[in-house]
């Protein structure tokens, strides 16, 4: 058996695992890659041919997990695709709002090309479409948290609650060969302890390998209620100075979770009644597939369903949906918040939010979740004088701020905690999803703890198991 690495090792996404035994070969996640200096590998053949690959297993629905099922399904990929029942509802969602974004890239760099009268220097095509999104629909298999599924031959699949978003998962893989049974754990996005809405990560006590991420590996988040308390503040002082508050957010959890808060923050009067805008299409469809299912939810807040008060709508939210109501927004006088993707600004109405506001002193970008390096939210973070949106330069004068407690990701604590639980050391843990430094800067923590083989792999590398 052997596992070869085709994404999100040496950095964050574009999650792709192959698993090859004798007789059966299963890729686990099949994401694409969203960081800048990677992105080109999302156009590249796949390292090995769609058709050789029996099933996919998806740990969740988070565009670099399951953003490449498109080109892999259009390439020959006629397997299943077993998730959770909300991951498949969710990455449906996800895929078509991921195909609209690559159709209407394309279609806006084409006209801008025909504007400056130049050609670019490649074909400028999406990578998918909405009908080639639409051809993955079919291929999904949901599975129960808990449940055994044969995903081959000789391999055999348990989904596991991963606390991380609505119906993520932890992948324990068990694989029969020459005689032997081989436990794999792939970690998925690890949750965090004690978050709203979902339930804690699930843990493990054994295991041969383990295949664990280190988003957050080298720094600590900081409790949620000061992080409420500092996106309160940002809110409260932004009202006073006239300006708006924009929010960049996932539309799967993020948006969702923000809403939770907001609405609290709102019912107990400490920030003004600002109007919320929720412009994002796609974060409006999630939050359906959360009222959906109930039973996915921690006790807290599966009470305050069961009471009748949702925590996904109250009466300052406006859910925007078309292009014209988004646009609308722009006129509109005196603050208000607005949550639009995408999470790090690398397409969607977010960047048209930003370009009437990054010039305004009196406004104030907030950042809530993980900015990848070469993404134009990590750009925006790192405070630049000038930014590059839609081709044009714009002046960085608004406020940024970034809040981690918000995170869907465990941070350097939690990761430690998580692997804690083995009360027999894996033979070998490999450290993926992880900007290289951090991996390693992890790696040498947990070589600290635990007396298993420490691994970070690097692009197609292979090991044996």
């Amino acid at each position: 058996m052997k596992i070869r690495f085709f994404g999100a090792a040496g950095n964050v996404t574009g999650s792709r695992f192959f698993l090859e035994s004798k007789n059966s070969r299963l890729l686990i996640d099949c994401g694409l890659y969203q960081e800048r200096q990677f992105i080109a590998r999302n156009w590249d053949a796949f390292p090995v041919s769609p058709l050789m690959i029996d099933n996919v297993v998806l740990t969740h629905a988070h565009i670099d997990h399951c953003g490449y099922l498109p080109k892999f399904v259009k390439d020959g990929f006629k397997g299943k695709i077993f998730c959770t029942e909300p991951t498949a509802d969710i990455a449906k969602i996800a895929l078509l709002d991921s195909a609209r974004l690559q159709e209407d890239d394309a279609e806006f760099k084409r006209k801008r090309h025909r504007k400056e009268g130049r050609a670019g220097r490649y074909p400028v095509v999406p990578l998918y479409t909405v009908n080639d999104a639409r051809d993955v629909f079919g291929l999904f298999a949901p599975v129960a948290y808990d449940e055994g599924v044969n995903a081959a031959d000789n391999i055999k699949v348990v989904f596991h609650d991963a606390g991380h978003i609505l119906g993520a998962s932890m992948i324990e893989i068990r694989v029969e060969e020459d005689g032997k049974v081989k436990k794999c754990i792939f970690s998925g996005d690890i949750g965090r302890w004690e978050k709203p809405i979902l339930k804690d990560p699930s843990v493990f006590e054994n295991a041969d390998y383990v295949f664990m991420e280190s988003t957050y590996g080298n720094r600590l988040h900081g409790n949620i209620e000061n992080s409420v308390e500092k996106l309160r503040k940002i809110i409260v002082n932004t009202a006073q100075k006239g300006g708006n508050i924009i929010i960049p957010v996932f539309g799967i959890e993020r948006a969702q979770e923000l809403l939770y808060w907001v609405n609290l923050l709102l019912k107990e009067n400490k920030i003004p009644p600002l109007v919320v805008f929720l412009d994002s299409p796609m974060a409006i469809d999630v939050t359906k597939v959360f009222k959906k299912y109930p039973e996915y939810f921690d006790e807290e807040t599966k009470n305050l369903v069961e009471s009748g008060e949702s925590p996904f709508g109250f009466s300052l939210l406006k859910t925007i949906s078309s292009i014209n109501e988004s646009k609308a927004i722009n006129s509109i006088k005196g603050s208000s918040i607005i949550m639009a993707g995408s999470g790090m600004c690398t397409g969607g109405r977010i960047k048209h939010h930003l370009v009437n506001n990054i010039a305004r002193p009196e406004s104030t970008i907030v950042f809530v979740g993980y900015q990848a390096e070469g993404t134009l939210g990590r750009q925006i973070l790192e405070r630049p004088k000038k930014v590059r949106i839609f081709g044009h330069n714009h002046r960085v004068s608004a406020r940024i701020e970034k809040i981690n407690g918000f995170s869907a990701h465990a941070d350097k604590n939690e990761l430690l905690k998580w692997v804690s639980h083995f009360k027999n050391n894996p033979q070998k843990i490999f450290i993926i999803h992880g900007e290289k430094n951090v991996a390693r800067e992890f790696a040498s923590v947990l070589s600290g703890v635990v007396s298993s083989q420490i691994i970070v792999p690097d692009y197609l590398e292979e090991h044996f198991l």
